[in-house]
């Protein structure tokens, strides 16, 4: 049963940076503020069992998660925590929607191109690409038949010693997706960023749908790109303007073409509105990824799908019906 009836209770607001490496942002309808940070309480802890399950950098002394995967899934079936089996079997759905375009078995090529973005944090002077056939070679462990996941037993195997998980594409927006139902059981109405995957849930005070920002990647305009009008669906960017690095004066972004194996050049962001932050997560990277006619035809094929694309002239496209939730 939800916590509370909005007629009668205040807006509530809560920020952090804790979990997932990034902001979070939740706006909910509560009885009182006492009520209120009770609840967000509950929502920390629970979005805490997520980040720490999905983890592929730090280990935790009372907990198997996807870091400990990737040192010890290649020696025989790791036993998991059931939100790790329902995570990667969502990315292997993921993988096929995308045509290969959002793989999690393709850690062994972002961890190169992490290292050197990391490093040249430090030694911007110093900064360089990956090395291409080191690319290639670790390309040569990516595949996701590799991943072998038993649902029955809860166990992840690497058929592939090489094999690496990284989950950047998914992990968010499916942590989202699940944080979100918890959220229907504390408030009737909320909207929750977890570093711009954004969940709205319910009407506000006055009847109205949540307002939305989507980002500008023009870095020299202020003001958002669009304001959305929206409720119980997400919003899920992608871009280049945030997590880049930059060598010989050239910008190289986070998002890894599986084919090129170099940052995809398509796009500087795509926006997507659909009913599942877990699909939006995966949407959007994947469309990032493809060329636009072929986005295009994707989204259109999906129910309940919209897309904004903007190229590298800031040049905007739209799905038939993105318009219709611009405010």
């Amino acid at each position: 049963m939800s916590a509370c009836s909005i007629n009668t209770h205040k807006k509530y607001t809560s920020n952090f940076l804790e979990l997932f490496d990034t902001v979070s942002t939740v706006i909910a309808y509560d009885n009182s503020q006492n009520d209120f940070d009770e609840h967000i309480a509950l929502f920390r802890q629970k979005l805490e069992e997520y980040d720490r399950l999905y983890d592929i950098y730090n280990e935790f002394d009372d907990t198997i998660n996807l870091c400990t995967l990737n040192k010890t899934a290649k020696d025989g079936p790791v036993k998991v925590d059931k939100k790790i089996i329902d995570l990667l079997e969502y990315c292997k759905y993921a993988y096929e929607l995308s045509s290969g375009r959002v793989n999690v078995c393709f850690g062994s090529v972002l961890k190169l191109w992490h290292n050197e973005r990391n490093y040249a944090k430090s030694n911007p002077e110093q900064a360089k690409l990956p090395d291409m056939k080191s690319l290639k070679d670790a390309s040569q462990h990516t595949d996701i038949n590799d991943l072998i996941i038993d649902r029955e037993n809860c166990t992840v195997y690497f058929a592939d010693k090489d094999l690496q998980l990284d989950v950047g594409a998914v992990a968010k927006g499916f942590a989202v997706n699940e944080i979100s139902e918890y959220s229907k059981t504390l408030w009737d109405a909320f909207a929750i960023s977890i570093g711009g995957n954004v969940s709205t849930y319910g009407m506000k005070d006055d009847g109205g749908k949540w307002s939305i920002g989507i980002e500008n990647p023009d870095t020299d305009a202020k003001d958002y790109l669009y304001t959305l009008n929206i409720t119980d669906l997400c919003v899920v960017s992608s871009g280049d303007y945030q997590r880049y690095y930059t060598v010989d004066g050239v910008k190289y972004c986070h998002i890894i073409s599986p084919e090129t194996l170099m940052p995809s050049n398509y796009f500087s962001q795509v926006s997507v509105i659909c009913d599942s932050s877990s699909l939006g997560d995966a949407l959007s990277t994947a469309l990032f990824n493809m060329p636009l006619d072929e986005g295009i035809a994707l989204v259109e094929s999906m129910e309940n799908v919209e897309a904004l694309w903007v190229d590298k002239t800031y040049h905007l496209t739209y799905s038939s019906n993105f318009k219709s939730y611009i405010k």
